[in-house]
């Protein structure tokens, strides 16, 4: 052994061993003009390079995971988008290198819950004036510049192909948003439940019915109600639907959907989304009958004008996005179904150990509520709701009713009208003789009288009035 001055091994060495539970194995030697070798003669020529295999606890061979990371000191590369808007999603904190925003957050807070350490770096992707492509940026991992990719990057089949991605930690399907109004209520919206058919079958049924009661009855029927069992089942339906339209504003649009859609050439896509390739690729739409769309006052705007004014009908989006730009726009909705079923995911390179335990730990925030939680702290608004504008219930209203009020009042004036007329004609043509030299008041209390009177029948049963 040789000491340098300062009281030190002047060419140190050293054995490393591998220990399995209470035992050790000797796997090699490092020593500092050699380096690490595995025979305890430090010459190259004796002895290989390298160490022996190294015994996990488990009795295994394979690294586990996290080791790879922790040991080499490398930090994890993740490479972050940077694009106009969508600064809720990702954004770079301005004057430092950090980032925020919804998939950061949920991003770091899976990391956390990973049972071992790994140490991680941002790196911008993009200018942020210009529009980044996330198929680009997925492409960055397969050529090694990132190990890790975190941002509003949706998960498809192709993209499978080339990256591992994670547990999807928000729904983000394709959905159309174009303007909307209110169906406002009319003095007649209690029409609408029946079609004008079912309007003119069921009031020629009543007519029957009227004329077969008045046939068999023909005198007046105090126990008399009605069929009410043929006539339940009917008014529970119409009860049912006027109050789906009374209770609920009902919303309108000229677009109803997708369908609609691809016929037409005023149609809109976010620059950069995914939509324009569901589009072109899915749909077989030209890219000439597209409309691009640089920033959500943009996108406002185009709806507002519409086709006729240079703008466009709809916007075709993801639904994360439009439920963001429509939170604070009440008039402009979702119209149709959601036509696609998609997620956004965090991707990694192929057989990344990393995806499996991201993704274990993104169902451990869904389950605790940490997910929700950071939704509703990046992307929950109070404005409006999802679908644009609001379905508020409102009031029943005089105005909702006043035409039936309306109708109903006449009928029973004209009925009304017709009794007191034939109540005239009969108390004048049986009381001549009582009423000569009778005041006006005093004829009114014997027409009164007369009125409340109970009828009568004579020996053939003939009504006596």
């Amino acid at each position: 052994m040789v000491f340098s001055p300062d009281g030190n091994l002047a060419h140190p060495s050293y054995e490393i061993i591998n220990v399995i539970g209470t035992g050790i194995r000797r796997i090699g030697y490092w020593s500092e003009t050699s380096g690490l070798h595995t025979g305890e003669d430090p010459n190259p020529s004796n002895s290989s390079k390298g160490l022996y295999g190294v015994i996990w606890p488990g009795q295994t061979i394979q690294t586990p995971r996290g080791w790879v990371f922790s040991s080499n000191g490398r930090y994890l590369r993740v490479g972050v988008p940077l694009r106009i808007g969508g600064a809720e999603f990702v954004s770079r904190i301005e004057g430092t290198e950090m980032f925020g925003g919804y998939c950061i957050d949920v991003f770091t807070a899976a990391l956390h819950l990973l049972p071992y350490p790994v140490p991680f770096k941002f790196i911008p992707f993009g200018d942020g004036k210009t529009y980044t492509i996330n198929s680009d940026l997925l492409h960055m991992i397969t050529i090694g510049v990132f190990d890790a990719v975190v941002g509003d990057i949706t998960i498809t089949t192709n993209r499978t192909k080339i990256v591992d991605f994670t547990q999807p930690y928000i729904e983000s399907g394709l959905v159309v948003v174009a303007p909307i109004k209110k169906l406002k209520s009319t003095a007649w919206a209690f029409l609408r439940p029946f079609t004008p058919m079912m309007w003119f079958v069921t009031g020629m049924f009543f007519l029957v019915v009227g004329v077969v009661v008045w046939i068999l009855e023909r005198r007046m029927n105090d126990d008399f109600r009605g069929p009410a069992r043929r006539q339940f089942v009917t008014i529970i339906c119409y009860i049912a639907s006027l109050t789906s339209i009374l209770t609920v504003e009902q919303l309108s649009s000229p677009v109803k959907g997708i369908e609609s859609l691809l016929i037409s050439n005023d149609r809109g896509f976010r620059r950069g989304s995914f939509a324009e390739n569901y589009l072109t690729e899915e749909l077989n739409v030209h890219k000439s009958r597209l409309v691009p769309i640089s920033s959500p006052s943009e996108c406002e705007k185009a709806l507002k004008d519409g086709p006729a004014n240079g703008g466009i009908a709809a916007i075709i989006d993801e639904r994360a996005y439009m439920e963001l730009f429509l939170s604070t726009r009440c008039e402009f909705g979702i119209v149709g179904q959601e036509f696609t079923k998609m997620g956004w995911g965090f991707g990694f390179p192929r057989e990344s150990p990393l995806a499996i335990d991201m993704s274990t730990a993104i169902l451990k925030l869904s389950e605790n509520g940490d997910l929700q939680r950071i939704h509703d702290k990046w992307l929950t608004r109070s404005a409006c709701s999802s679908e644009g504008a609001k379905q508020e219930i409102d009031r029943l209203e005089l105005k909702s009713f006043w035409g039936l009020f309306l109708l109903s009042g006449t009928v029973c004036f004209i009925a009304l009208f017709c009794y007191v007329i034939r109540m005239v004609y009969h108390f004048s043509r049986h009381s001549n003789n009582n009423l000569e030299g009778s005041s006006h008041s005093a004829r009114f209390l014997l027409f009164l009288s007369f009125v409340n009177e109970k009828e009568r029948k004579d020996a053939k049963g003939e009504v006596i009035l």
